[in-house]
């Protein structure tokens, strides 16, 4: 766990940069229940750190700025049982979170206009439509 965090494969965040802080976990209890300090809350800096590269990092800011608290983004993972497996699960989703932010934008998209046999095919539909309507309508002539 004194590794960094892999986030591509260009950019990885040092272990120095991370902060890790242990509470216990809500839920039903047990033996352990008083005394495991399980929930993991996992800090990064994404605004302060030296690691981000520099064409990332006003991305990152934008695509994260409703999880950032002063710059700093946190992770909290309590749904297993032992600190270590937290702590792992807690990094995994960290480095997913900052892979999703980093991603390049996807193209933006080119306007087509409809076929003249989509148009038609969407017309003769709204007129059967129409049609068996209008056929409920118990007229008899």
């Amino acid at each position: 766990m004194d590794d960094g965090l892999q986030v591509t494969g260009s950019w990885a965040v040092p272990a120095a940069e991370l902060t890790e802080r242990f509470s216990r976990s809500s839920g039903p209890g047990g033996q352990g229940v008083n005394t495991a300090d399980s929930r993991v809350e996992l800090s990064y800096d994404v605004a302060g750190s030296p690691s981000v590269p520099d064409h990332l990092r006003d991305r990152l800011l934008a695509r994260l700025s409703s999880r950032l608290v002063d710059g700093v983004v946190t992770i909290a993972a309590s749904e297993h049982r032992t600190q270590l497996a937290n702590r792992r699960a807690a990094r995994e989703r960290l480095a997913q979170l900052l892979r999703e932010a980093a991603a390049p934008p996807p193209p933006s998209r080119r306007p087509t206009r409809p076929t003249r046999g989509s148009k038609e095919r969407r017309l003769s539909a709204k007129k059967r439509r129409g049609e068996t309507k209008r056929g409920r309508q118990g007229r008899f002539d």
